[in-house]
């Protein structure tokens, strides 16, 4: 087995987690790809099982199993470097909430041994793809987002929804989330959670004028088409926090679920509700001790 690691410099736990993983590594002899970068700015010693490669996406590559460790914004830069070479991903937390990397420090080295002992199975996450009408495409794995840009104004953004209006939402923006990306962005403006593999999108508007306009949860295999006309304020489209200047408008494109996916491993014991109580702490009562 051969394992390939993305890691968050700037994060002073992953660190530990990577010295961790170096000497399990050492102990059983696999060897470990691992950026040259992410090697100088956490000051690892050399090993004779690091592999130093010239890029994260060389690591990936390489590699039968990745390693993600920071938080989810982790988790979204490897899903966008590796969303077309279909390589299990173990997301390790070192960042905040982890909704996605949500196996903790102290159980790391018995996901290890799991992955040595193929003891796992695979949580398959779809990307959204949007296609724009000359047929350039974006993936995201959380999220599109509509959205002013350096202004204090509101947005017109129009959705059609299988070739009928839903509306033309006067609103800070509008999110269009999968369902990994409902306890996020979306979340934080309003919209449900929606487990993993459930087939929807959701299209949650940020801040709307009309207090009646609710967040929308959609059958994904239907075409979402987002439009968005020419207004006084630039606005702006992105993919998963990654902007894509507009040039011309009208700015048209149609979401529906990727054929892409991101492969996360499941380990056992794992459970998606009991995640969500941890990280959100559902049930908890400052009351009770």
């Amino acid at each position: 087995m051969k394992l390939g690691i993305i890691a968050n410099p700037q994060k002073y736990e992953v660190r530990e987690v990577l010295q961790k993983t170096i000497e399990w590594a050492e102990r059983k002899e696999i060897s470990l790809f691992i950026h040259s970068r992410i090697c100088e700015e956490t000051g690892l010693n050399n090993s004779e099982y690091i592999q130093k490669t010239s890029s994260d996406e060389d690591s990936i590559k390489a590699c039968d199993i990745v390693l993600v460790m920071g938080g989810d914004g982790t988790i979204l830069y490897t899903a966008r470097i590796a969303k077309n070479l279909g390589k299990p991903i173990l997301g390790i937390n070192s960042g905040r909430l982890g909704f996605m990397a949500n196996t903790q420090i102290e159980d790391l080295e018995y996901a290890l041994e799991c992955l040595l002992d193929n003891n796992f199975t695979l949580d398959k996450r779809s990307f959204l793809k949007a296609t724009t009408p000359d047929g350039q495409e974006f993936h995201a794995l959380n999220e599109f987002l509509f959205t002013r840009k350096d202004s204090i104004s509101m947005v017109n953004v129009t959705a059609e929804y299988d070739g009928s209006l839903i509306n033309t939402y006067w609103a800070d923006g509008l999110i269009v989330a999968s369902p990994t990306g409902s306890t996020a962005y979306s979340l934080a403006s309003g919209g449900p959670i929606v487990a993993p593999g459930t087939e929807v999108f959701l299209v949650t508007p940020i801040n709307p004028h009309t207090l009646t306009t609710r967040p929308l949860v959609l059958n994904s295999a239907n075409p979402l088409k987002v439009i968005i006309d020419k207004q006084e304020n630039e606005v702006l489209f992105s993919y998963d926090g990654q902007a894509h200047e507009i040039q011309s408008f009208p700015f048209e494109v149609e979401i529906l679920k990727s054929e892409l996916t991101f492969d996360l491993i499941h380990l056992p014991g794992q459970d998606y509700f009991e995640t969500l109580r941890n990280k959100l702490m559902w049930g908890m009562d400052r009351r009770r001790k």
